[in-house]
């Protein structure tokens, strides 16, 4: 069997993390670790993830870092020490690696872990094992207490997850992060850690449509927990048109942060990409240094586009 390292990230997350980590354990896939990295919590939540690395300690391990990485390095961190644990020999290195992001707040169905991963077996068929390699699924989204708001994440938010080439995934991210799976050739290409990543699952995103390839399984493996605490929420279609109209600055200031965070990605791999993905990433990066003109032309050259006739014409208007 492969083995499945599980990245969760936590942060005061007391409340909900027992729930969470009981889920997983309840998986009908046992070949697992999971990785807990607390990013200095002040009420319980270390306390409790201890106590489940206490009674599991060949499947859980906890680590409590030093300062506070804030979100989206807490978690690439995280990943690159379950990487690096298995290349120690914590895991046999002969058995290929796969690695899942984890919420702290969320409940995973029972067959979450093997029917994403199946649908990875099914993209490595396809492609080799040595191209890297990112699949995602829905989600059913519920309230704190795990009743049902919506049935699909992907069909409320009005979401296209047939647009995964990397001009699209520049300016939009798809992949919900913890129901994120990364094949071992994808996590190796993780060299040196960003400064300007939005979110961890959109810098990985990245860099799947960059070097190999991303798959949408269309089916819900867990429940996404929404509550006052959410890092990243969701709501209906209603929602996002109404807090784009309410908030033009800040939608502009997203959009120059999506280039700082392209910068970034062709600083890093500027030179181990193909020609092609490094024009398409510089250029993006390069946005906001263009006239008016052009920077429109260069999103219909390119084809750096969000879902949606509604959105473009946002980023039409604010770019």
């Amino acid at each position: 069997m492969s083995t499945v390292n599980i990245v969760m990230a936590t942060y005061q997350g007391e409340r909900f993390l027992s729930e969470q980590i009981e889920s997983i354990l309840r998986s009908g896939y046992t070949d697992w670790c999971l990785h807990i990295a607390d990013d200095g919590s002040a009420d319980r939540t270390v306390e409790i993830a201890k106590s489940y690395e206490a009674r599991y300690p060949e499947r859980i391990h906890v680590h409590v870092n030093r300062e506070n990485r804030g979100h989206a390095l807490n978690f690439l961190s995280a990943l690159l020490r379950a990487a690096g644990e298995k290349d120690q020999g914590t895991h046999s290195s002969n058995v290929p690696a796969y690695y899942m992001f984890c919420d702290q707040d969320d409940v995973w169905m029972p067959d979450k872990i093997e029917r994403t991963l199946n649908y990875m077996r099914q993209m490595e068929k396809k492609y080799g094992k040595r191209i890297p390699a990112a699949v995602f699924t829905d989600v059913r989204v519920v309230d704190e207490n795990l009743m049902q708001l919506y049935r699909s994440f992907y069909a409320v938010g009005r979401l296209n997850t047939k647009k995964l080439d990397l001009p699209h995934i520049l300016m939009e991210n798809k992949m919900i992060g913890c129901t994120v799976m990364m094949n071992e050739a994808l996590v190796s290409r993780i060299e040196t850690l960003p400064e300007h990543a939005r979110y961890h699952d959109w810098w990985i995103a990245i860099l799947a449509a960059a070097f190999g390839h991303i798959g949408y399984y269309p089916e819900a493996t867990m429940y996404y927990r929404q509550h006052g605490n959410n890092v990243v929420g969701t709501g209906d279609y209603r929602d996002y048109v109404r807090n784009r109209a309410a908030a033009l600055r800040q939608q502009k200031e997203a959009l120059l942060k999506c280039q700082l965070q392209a910068e970034d990605f062709y600083r890093i791999y500027q030179t181990a990409l193909d020609k092609r993905a490094a024009r398409t990433i510089r250029e993006f990066a390069a946005l906001h240094e263009r006239a008016w003109l052009v920077r429109r032309w260069k999103l219909l050259r390119y084809g750096y586009f969000k879902t949606g006739l509604l959105r473009n014409i946002g980023v039409m208007l604010l770019l």
